[in-house]
């Protein structure tokens, strides 16, 4: 456990650095290269990339949630931003009406940080930004806003993996806790399934940039995540080799104590049926194969929600 401390953003933005990371971020989407697409194209002039998104944030919906990680909720929730687009596009994303089809409204900087601090006003335990990779610039904007009018809760940055190293170095200091989802580990499953081949090594060098920055998960002494990484993987259909993988590189290469959620809720969502084995549910006995496998990596932070399954299942 470790003591609270203030967001670090605070201290960025009470330095001139904040402001200086955004004004640098947003003359990046002149020629965007945001995220590891590197589309090239200007959102400034409203030219559009793969991520659909011009100068503006899109938001589908805020509020709190209570459905995540219990070191995020605590009694008021965890504070969601959910933003439309997405620049990976998996075909079976559970949120494809969001991601896919861009249901939502753009919002300027000034917009988005009244919604973080109307979630702050609301007694969440945090500002979730979920999907944020293509949205870095209108963030910091929108941040250093919210900082100036008082925001003071952790930030928390909910995404695929699919990060550019560049970017997140401008998140350096400004995110407290790193949320990413390590899909796939095969190319040819990242190239099928989200038109990304490059994924695989774009998300392991994401997640090492992210534990570099904030290391592992710190609770504070409600049990509240405070700064750090928490890491989900989601169990895929005939994807048991590449779980075991993912699995192996994170408590081989980020730290065996990384705080880890392996998730079960996979069902074919937007185009998934046409992309099988994902166009089925998962097979009894695929995720338990994942269990097994992180307990042979070594892993010994396991969300609770898997730990009271497993205790279910002792004889």
């Amino acid at each position: 456990m470790e003591k609270t401390t203030e967001p670090g953003y605070l201290g960025l933005a009470a330095a001139g650095e904040l402001a200086r990371r955004a004004a640098a971020a947003h003359a990046r989407l002149a020629a965007c290269d945001m995220c590891p697409r590197r589309c090239g194209v200007n959102r400034l002039a409203g030219e559009l990339g793969v991520c659909r998104t011009g100068a503006q944030a899109v938001v589908a919906s805020y509020g709190p949630h209570f459905g995540e990680e219990a070191p995020l909720v605590g009694r008021g929730g965890s504070g969601t931003i959910f933003f439309s687009h997405c620049s990976l596009g998996c075909v079976f994303c559970q949120n494809y009406e969001i991601s896919h089809l861009g249901a939502g409204e753009a919002v300027t900087a000034a917009e988005l940080a009244a919604m973080m601090l109307a979630l702050q006003d609301q007694g969440c335990a945090n500002i979730n930004l979920v999907t944020p990779s293509h949205v870095v610039a209108q963030i910091l904007a929108a941040l250093e806003i919210a900082a100036e009018g008082g925001l003071k809760l952790p930030l928390v940055y909910n995404t695929s993996g699919y990060d550019a190293v560049e970017t997140l170095a401008l998140l350096d200091g400004v995110v407290d806790i790193y949320m990413p989802d390590f899909k796939f580990w095969d190319s040819a499953s990242a190239r099928r399934f989200a038109q990304a081949p490059d994924y695989p090594q774009r998300a392991r060098a994401a997640l090492l940039e992210m534990h570099r920055q904030v290391g592992d998960l710190q609770l504070d002494r409600r049990g509240l995540a405070r700064r750090g990484l928490l890491v989900r993987h989601l169990v895929m259909p005939g994807g048991t080799a590449e779980s075991e993988a993912i699995l192996q590189f994170i408590a081989g290469e980020l730290s065996p104590a990384t705080y880890v959620n392996i998730m079960e809720q996979y069902h074919p969502c937007g185009q998934a049926g046409k992309y099988p084995p994902l166009d089925r549910p998962l097979e009894p006995g695929e995720y338990e194969r994942a269990l097994a496998a992180a307990r042979r990596a070594g892993l010994r932070r396991l969300d609770e929600r898997i730990g009271a399954r497993l205790l279910r299942r002792l004889p």
